[in-house]
C-alpha cells in the first residue's frame, strides 16, 4: 500500500465504528431482518440460492450478509480491519454462512486458496477508491468459476465532472472527465455519519466508462449487460429528491443526467 491507500484504510477504520451505529445503515433494523440490497442489485445479480458469492470492498458486511439471507454462501473482502471485525460479529449474531477477509482488494486471490465463485459482486462507491482498475478486473476474472458472473452497480462516471456540493439546480462543471490523477479530500465526518467528528485526508480516483469496461474485457470477461439510470441509490447533489422507491433523482427543472450504471460480465466456460 502506498501512503494514499494507507490514509484511506485509516479513514475507513474510523468510519466503520461510526457507520455501524448510524441511522444511515440502521444496523438494528438490519439485524431484525431489513434487506440492505436494492432492486437494481437484486435484479442485476439474480437468484443466488445455493451459489457462492464473493463481495469485494464489502465495508462492515450488511450487503454481503443480505446475499447470505438470499441463500448464497458468501465471502466478503475489505481492507479495513475494523470493518471486517464488525462484519464477522454481525455474521455470528445472525448465524449466517459467511466469512470475511481483511486484505487490499488487489491481493484478494492470494487469500482464496484457489476458491472460485459463481458470483462476484461490488456496488456503490467502491471503485473510486482504487487507483488502477486493471488489477481489480484481473482479480474478478481470477475469482470467477467458468460461466460465473460479475455484477457492479455504481455511481455514473459522468457525475465526477460536477461540483457535488453545489446547491444550484444545474450544477456547474468542476473536474475533467478524463483526469486520472488522485483527488485529495479533507474529510469532516462521513456520508453516513456527518456529525461523527472524524477528520482525515482521503484520496479517490475517477474512472471513465472506457477504463471500467476496457479493464474487464482485457481481463477476459464478456460484457452481457450495461444499463444507465436517471436515479441513484444515494444522494449526490444537495438538490436531489428522494422518491418513494428509495432512489434519488434530480429536482424538477434540473438536468436529466445519467446518475448510475450497472454492468454484468461473464467468465466464458
Amino acid at each position: 500500500m502506498d501512503d494514499r491507500m494507507t490514509a484511506n484504510r485509516d479513514l475507513w477504520n474510523a468510519w466503520a465504528d461510526a457507520h455501524v451505529g448510524s441511522e444511515f445503515y440502521d444496523t438494528e433494523g438490519f439485524l431484525a431482518g431489513r434487506d440492505s440490497l436494492d432492486s437494481v442489485e437484486l435484479e442485476g445479480v439474480g437468484d443466488v440460492s445455493g451459489q457462492s458469492l464473493l463481495h469485494l470492498q464489502c465495508h462492515f458486511g450488511q450487503d454481503t450478509l443480505s446475499w447470505a439471507r438470499h441463500g448464497a454462501k458468501v465471502v466478503g473482502v475489505d481492507f479495513s480491519e475494523r470493518a471486517v471485525a464488525l462484519a464477522s460479529d454481525l455474521a455470528g449474531q445472525l448465524e449466517l454462512d459467511a466469512r470475511f477477509i481483511c486484505t487490499d482488494v488487489y491481493d484478494t486471490l492470494a487469500h482464496l486458496d484457489g476458491e472460485r465463485f459463481d458470483v462476484v459482486f461490488t456496488s456503490y462507491g467502491a471503485i473510486s477508491w482504487l487507483p488502477d482498475l486493471k488489477p481489480w478486473a484481473e482479480v474478478i476474472a481470477g475469482a470467477l468459476k467458468p460461466g460465473g458472473r460479475f455484477f457492479i452497480a455504481e455511481h455514473h462516471p459522468y457525475l465526477w465532472v460536477f461540483d457535488d456540493v453545489s446547491e444550484e439546480i444545474v450544477p456547474p462543471f468542476l473536474y475533467s472527465y478524463f483526469d486520472s490523477k488522485a483527488l485529495r479530500w479533507d474529510e469532516d465526518g462521513s456520508y453516513a455519519a456527518p456529525n461523527s467528528g472524524i477528520k482525515a485526508v482521503s484520496y479517490s480516483w475517477q474512472h471513465t466508462f472506457e477504463e471500467i469496461v476496457g479493464a474487464l474485457v482485457a481481463a477476459g470477461l464478456r460484457i452481457t449487460s450495461l444499463r444507465e439510470y436517471p436515479y441513484l441509490a444515494f444522494q449526490w447533489f444537495p438538490t436531489m429528491v428522494r422518491g418513494e422507491d428509495g432512489f434519488w433523482r434530480m429536482p424538477e427543472g434540473g438536468p436529466d443526467l445519467p446518475l448510475m450504471f450497472s454492468l454484468t460480465a461473464v467468465a466464458d466456460e
